[in-house]
């Protein structure tokens, strides 16, 4: 599941409510705590609660209760920036401008 699936299933307007934590998706449709996707103070079901989770008052395994419904995928290809040889151009103007500057020093 993406983020943008994982986003759908927020626990509002009869849709389930879904966590991910660490990569796994968990359902806490079911549980009061979990009332219309919201879990006071201010977590959201529908999102990534990974690093929310690391300073949450209780411990991992009370998320791990919860039935598992899928993975999240991850998104780094997606998001990662592409280059698209520019890299290359780069490194080609670097050198050409070191070069000059040695011409430069040496006829001075």
């Amino acid at each position: 599941m993406t983020l943008a699936e994982l986003a759908q299933n927020n626990g509002q307007n009869g849709r389930p409510a879904y966590v991910a934590v660490n990569g796994t998706i968990y359902d806490v449709t079911e549980s009061p705590r979990w009332q219309n996707g919201q879990h006071p103070p201010d977590h959201q079901a529908g999102m990534d609660l990974t690093e929310e989770l690391a300073s949450a008052p209780h411990v991992r395994a009370v998320v791990e209760r919860f039935p598992v419904v899928g993975t999240l995928e991850a998104e780094a290809e997606a998001s990662a920036p592409t280059t698209g040889g520019s890299g290359k151009i780069t490194v080609g103007i670097i050198i050409a401008a070191v070069v000059l500057a040695i011409v430069v020093f040496l006829l001075l």
